[in-house]
């Protein structure tokens, strides 16, 4: 098992990886799809860019395809393709190989991710159309905390609401999965008991692994809930957001929490946490230092869950790259003793390998 296509279908996105074995040959997103569409391709040290027309997933994809070619990769050698799903609800708890009954089911959780599963599953079809040979997997971003235990995951409302699929489930497993796979490398011993993880980016959140297993995280039933992010709220009381959807309609209360809260409200209308950081305004400086001290709260009941901490692990675009995050947060734990390190997050990578054990 060789070459594996690694795809990662979003709202008007299409970015794609292909891997032989371990090593990453080729990337090509397509990004604005529908809109300014442009494709980036990505050949090692070769980089270029291109606008173009793009109507649909289905045509990203067969443009993403006809580069691969051009690079010498077209579809009759690649060996698989794996696809970055966000919502596997409580079925999908590993990957899965994907047939007409699987992509069904995972189809039936695109209302708990209707940004995220819907492209997913329109990049799955349009595989299938475009490479019908190629045999697909699917990977959840949900599944690493499958193992998390049902008090963790319960919500306190009636029975028939938990029985329809309310519940915390966690997102950004992936990354996880990637984190635990390399800190002991990273560290030159085994994997620590108990290992806090942070993966901050646009999108923000938290888990308490203990013995490499997941036994809590920040986010909920959506990734909307938990540690303040690029445009969403986190946490926020829920009384709060029903009067917010009472007074300017559920839609618009959606959009608010979801594209127009977080840094974004809080310094002004600026997400970038790079802008935030190389900004003077004191609104800047309030949005970085409740964004730390918020992700420190939180981390206080990720202790808790896994009584105590031996590692602190940083992964994400910020958790990688913005060290005063990093130390803006650790200020807030350093109570704690534990280490700190910074782990690369490479979800592609992670998918790649879950495909080709699975084929294999």
């Amino acid at each position: 098992m060789g070459r594996i296509l690694v795809v990662n279908a979003g709202s008007s996105s299409l970015k794609t990886a292909l891997f032989d074995g371990a090593k990453r040959l080729f990337e090509i997103d397509v990004l604005e799809i529908s809109g300014a569409a442009r494709i980036k391709v990505i050949d090692g040290e070769d980089k270029s860019e291109e606008k173009l027309s793009v109507v649909d997933h289905h045509h990203a994809l067969a443009l993403a395809l006809d580069r691969y070619s051009d690079l010498g990769a077209p579809a009759h050698k690649i060996d698989g393709a794996g696809h970055r799903i966000v919502h596997g609800g409580s079925e999908f708890s590993a990957p899965v190989r994907l047939d007409p009954e699987t992509v069904r089911r995972i189809d039936g959780y695109s209302s708990l991710a209707p940004l995220h599963n819907p492209p997913a599953v329109n990049a799955i079809h349009a595989l299938e159309e475009l490479a019908p040979a190629l045999p697909q997997v699917g990977c959840f971003d949900t599944a690493f905390h499958a193992t998390a235990p049902e008090i963790a995951t319960t919500f306190a409302i009636p029975k028939d609401l938990r029985d329809a699929g309310y519940r915390r489930y966690g997102f950004h497993g992936l990354s996880y999965e990637g984190l635990v796979e390399k800190l002991p490398d990273i560290l030159g011993k085994p994997l620590p008991e108990r290992v806090l993880a942070l993966h901050l980016g646009n999108g923000a959140s938290l888990c308490a692994i203990r013995n490499g297993l997941s036994v809590a995280t920040s986010m909920g039933y959506s990734p909307v809930d938990g540690l303040v992010m690029g445009t969403r709220s986190g946490a926020i009381d829920p009384i709060v957001a029903l009067k917010i959807a009472a007074e300017r309609g559920v839609e618009e209360a959606e959009r608010i929490l979801t594209r127009e809260s977080g840094l974004w409200a809080l310094s002004g209308g600026v997400s970038d946490m790079r802008a935030l950081l190389s900004s003077d305004s004191e609104a800047a400086r309030f949005a970085i230092e409740h964004y730390c001290y918020w992700a420190a709260r939180q981390a206080g009941s990720a202790l808790a869950a896994m009584g105590g901490v031996d590692v602190i692990a940083f992964t994400g675009g910020i958790g990688e790259n913005a060290g005063p995050v990093r130390d803006g947060i650790m200020t807030h734990l350093e109570w704690t003793g534990a280490s700190v390190c910074v782990v690369e997050c490479d979800e592609e990578a992670v998918v790649a390998q879950a495909t080709r054990r699975l084929l294999e």
